[in-house]
């Protein structure tokens, strides 16, 4: 079975070609996307149940008869049945009553009261009140291409005529409606008084299109008379005079009506009208356009693909020219841009050993600002990056070799500027033991636990302005290389109990260009050639890494803490590395070169002052060049874990119960020594601290922190310098250089309902998706949507959610989100009388929450906050109420930049979605420009 696409338009499921004369396009759009559904070979909505037996019969009398045929008249067997009973008469004509079904060739009737004369062949049902006076039973009637509900029925089994009363059909996401309906031998409906309609209320619908008369022909057409629209039962003056509208069950091609509407800048226009084209099983195609009165035009590419168990993906592309004003006007303004976004994702089980996927979205810095369709929206409008990636890897299995191919772009709107890397090759191999035995024969030898692993990849790319890219110089413009890596290490034991990691790393780069550079004493400036070649430069180091972990045990004294605290566990864990770079801008290296600088003396113009300058010919390479000098560092980290075993309540068999609680999950401090400087050997000091606070099982606090070792002095043009002076030489303790700390917090109703309720299963149940979005710093989504979701499901109250009086209890729901961060560091400004620079908070807070006063109505807000201005700087607010069928909605920006308004009332079926009032501010009018 051929996969079906997710088309550009449910309307045009069913829709191939069309012709019609229209008055308004609302009611166009209507009707198109709604009757031009085919009123057969679809299921009822009040279909009857499954064929009732005689087993399922509790009544005194239940009668089924079988083989019954009047020859003269029928030209097969009727099989029919009832639960209550049938009655014969004399002259033909038989009564069932109870859930009567008469079966005949492939067609089926059910209803509550069925009357057949059988030398007539001539049937009429319908339904029956039951004890509380409500109709029931009402006649369901299907045959090989029709399936419908009525009121009433009369048909003819030998004709295949009948006459309906009050049909009700269900087409996809609509329901059909009939007064009156005749049907023909040729499967002809003539329909008289025939609704449309998206809501299930089909008795008394919130709205829907009255069409006075209408003739359908099964998968042929439907020709209809006038048609008009009707809300809360008051007709509109929105009228067509008559449609003509053919349609196929089959995925097909078909037109696509635009839009129309008023831009203050732009003119009238016409908006997404173009033509869908249904390529084949697996892909479609829907080419749209746009056209204003003032110049402004724009064409729209939108394709669709999936093939099972294969992949799926997307692609829309857009190219448009906007022309703002009129020439010779001073707002006069023309533009072109383009955009161009696709997906693309491969089944899991389409291959064992290689992946494809996309995600391009890219477009030209203007786009967003010029596309009418995005100026109502912040978050569009105020995207300052674009990114885009292809991936591509492929593993080879009995290999330790992995392919994998990107390539990378992004965009900054703000000022134009592009980088991109394409492509982007690597080449990996896992760890590998070269040494090692095949057949391992006594114990294992040094060289068996030697191991090794390649990396190699090659990188292109640049970073350039939009209108720079297709000018640019692959040679000159471009950056590219290889780049090799060869890490090989083993790990031993050293008096069983530390471990020692020799390792040796080897790293190779290729360019393909170099930098030369000379000194041009007549413009007293550098001369850099490029030359074009293969050029080498490697680096190595070496290193050795010892570590351990030491456990150490305090209990304390019982007559002063009693048993309360068995002991306190203390795991310390020191690491000592030493690692060696050798000094890369000796000449015997090949990798730096140097060059003679003169420049004049500032005392004596006549003479020349000579500097030797020395750089690396790879200077700005894409994988970068060895560092100079020499380094032979000590690195040292120690981590601290303390825990305290805390003795419970005893349990039933007074034996005793142990919780364990951190008192310092991990503080760890980090930093190294280099040997090969002769100043300023100390690194900075980094040091962490995490905390599990005890009131919750999982929320964690992180801090982290910078301390520097050394004082600052002033240099020969008093700027401020650090000097080979320690602060703990002169009693000072390493300065601070600042933290950061960020946090995320949720509360809502079913917080504090399960903090108050005591219930300890219910509280452990809610508290980690709440503790763990604090414990991971995220945008708290979990909880968030997860009372989206409950507001949306609590649409009808359950037995739980009425009072005693047997009355529906309020359902209000709410939710409220921080998301804080805090910066103290190092400012710029220096004082010169402590001789050190000053210190600066940053902070930063945004809010946002959901209100649901009933299941109904929803408003979510959000909003962003500046402290250095001490205002709000974002607030949006968006209103939501569920109308049935119907929805309505309001957006407000009330403080930012882009402050504005839009108030919309729509039908929520897909199939009417031209059926809405919308209303919105202009931008133009509300862009805050200060």
């Amino acid at each position: 079975m051929h996969d079906q696409l997710l088309l550009y338009s449910r309307g045009m499921r069913r829709n191939n070609t069309f012709t019609i004369k229209f008055l308004y396009a609302l009611i166009w759009v209507m009707v198109l996307s709604g009757v031009a559904l085919p009123a057969y070979a679809q299921k009822t909505k009040h279909a009857a149940k499954d064929t009732l037996t005689t087993k399922n019969v509790q009544d005194t009398t239940t009668v089924k008869s079988k083989g019954t045929q009047n020859k003269s008249q029928l030209t097969d067997k009727i099989v029919y049945q009832a639960n209550d009973s049938i009655v014969f008469y004399g002259d033909g004509t038989g009564m069932m009553y109870g859930n009567g079904d008469i079966q005949y060739q492939k067609m089926e009737l059910k209803a509550n009261y069925i009357r057949m004369k059988m030398d007539s062949s001539l049937v009429y049902a319908m339904g029956t009140k039951d004890s509380t006076g409500q109709l029931v039973g009402e006649p369901s009637f299907k045959d090989e291409s029709n399936q419908f509900d009525a009121k009433e029925l009369t048909y003819n089994f030998k004709t295949k005529r009948g006459f309906i009363h009050h049909t009700v059909t269900q087409q996809g996401e609509g329901y059909i409606v009939s007064d009156l309906t005749k049907l023909t031998s040729d499967k002809t409906f003539y329909m008289s008084n025939m609704q449309y309609t998206t809501c299930d209320h089909t008795d008394h619908p919130d709205y829907y299109i009255q069409l006075t008369r209408a003739k359908v022909k099964p998968q042929k057409y439907i020709v209809s008379g006038p048609a008009y629209l009707v809300i809360e039962d008051v007709p509109l003056p929105l009228a067509l005079p008559f449609g003509y509208f053919p349609f196929t069950s089959k995925y097909s091609s078909g037109i696509i009506v635009p839009s129309y509407g008023d831009d203050f800048t732009r003119g009238f226009y016409l908006h997404n009208g173009g033509y869908y084209f249904a390529l084949n099983d697996y892909m479609d195609l829907a080419l749209t356009g746009e056209i204003y009165t003032k110049g402004t035009w724009a064409v729209n590419a939108i394709s669709t693909y999936v093939k099972r168990y294969k992949y799926r993906g997307s692609l829309n592309f857009s190219y448009r020219q906007d022309i703002t004003s009129e020439k010779g006007m001073p707002d006069y303004g023309k533009s072109t841009n383009m955009s161009i976004q696709w997906t693309h994702s491969q089944d899991s089980k389409a291959s064992l050993y290689s992946t494809l996927s996309g995600s391009v979205n890219f477009s030209t810095s203007g786009y967003n600002r010029s596309n009418i369709n995005n100026v109502y929206d912040p978050t569009l409008m105020s995207q300052n990056t674009k990114s885009s990636s292809i991936n591509f890897s492929q593993r080879f299995p009995n290999s330790p070799f992995t392919l994998s191919a990107n390539a990378n772009i992004t965009q900054r709107t703000a000022d134009s500027t592009i980088n991109m890397q394409l492509p982007n090759l690597t080449v990996t191999m896992s760890q590998i033991h070269p040494f090692k035995r095949a057949n391992t024969v006594g114990p294992e030898k040094w060289y068996d636990k030697i191991v090794m692993s390649y990396s190699g990849s090659f990188a292109n790319s640049i970073q350039t302005k939009e209108n720079k890219l297709l000018h640019s110089s692959f040679s000159r413009d471009w950056q590219n290389g290889f780049d090799h890596q060869i890490p090989v290490s083993a790990t031993f034991n050293l008096f069983k109990y530390i471990s020692i990691t020799p390792a040796v790393n080897y790293e190779e780069r290729w360019y393909f260009k170099s930098v030369q550079q000379r000194w041009n004493s007549n413009t007293q400036s550098v001369i850099r050639d490029t030359t074009s070649g293969f050029y080498r430069s490697y680096n190595f180091n070496a290193s050795v890494t010892a570590n351990t972990t030491i456990y150490g045990f305090f209990i304390p004294n019982r007559k002063i803490f009693g048993d309360k605290i068995d002991r306190i566990r203390h795991v310390f864990k020191p690491s000592i590395s030493f690692t060696y770079n050798p000094d890369f801008s000796n000449p015997i290296w090949g990798s730096y070169k140097t060059y003679d600088k003169y420049v004049q003396d500032s005392q004596d113009p006549q003479r020349m002052d000579k500097e030797t300058v020395l750089y690396s010919p790879f200077e700005g390479g894409i994988y970068g060049y060895p560092a100079a000098g020499k380094s032979g560092a000590i690195g040292y980290s120690f981590s601290n874990n303390v825990e305290m075993k805390v003795k419970e309540k005893s349990d039933t068999t007074d034996q005793p119960v142990y919780k364990v609680v951190s008192l310092i999950d991990n503080f760890s401090w980090s930093g190294s020594y280099n040997l090969a400087t002769d100043s300023l050997r100390w690194s900075l000091i980094n040091a962490n601290l995490r905390l599990k606070l005890p009131f919750s099982k999982s929320y964690t606090l992180n801090l982290s922190g910078t301390f520097d070792p050394y004082l600052y002095g002033l240099d020969a043009n008093k700027n401020p310098v650090h000097i080979n002076q320690l602060r703990w030489a002169h009693g000072k303790f390493p300065r601070f250089m600042g933290t950061n700390f960020s946090q995320s917090f949720t509360i809502s109703d079913q917080t504090f309902k399960h903090n108050s309720s005591g219930n300890k299963e219910n509280t452990n149940q809610e508290q980690p998706s709440q503790q763990t979005t604090l414990m991971n710093n995220t945008d708290i989504p979990s909880l968030y949507n997860a009372q989206q979701d409950t507001v949306k499901k609590q649409t009808k109250p359950s037995s739980s959610e009425v009072d005693a009086d047997g009355y529906e209890k309020p359902q209000f729901h709410w939710s409220l989100s921080f998301n804080y961060s805090l910066l103290y560091g190092q400012s710029s400004i220096f004082n010169y009388h402590t001789m050190e620079y000053g210190m600066q908070w940053t902070q930063n807070l945004s809010l946002n929450g959901t209100i649901s006063p009933t299941p109904k109505w929803n408003i979510n807000w959000s909003a962003s906050y500046s402290f250095a201005n001490k205002q709000f700087t974002q607030i949006n607010i968006g209103i939501t109420r569920d109308l049935h069928c119907w929805s309505m909605s309001a957006q407000l920006v009330p403080v930012g930049y882009y402050t504005s308004y839009m108030v919309r009332i729509a039908v929520k079926s897909s199939l009417l979605e031209g059926l809405k009032y919308q209303k919105s501010s202009s931008f133009q009018d509300n862009v805050n420009w200060e």
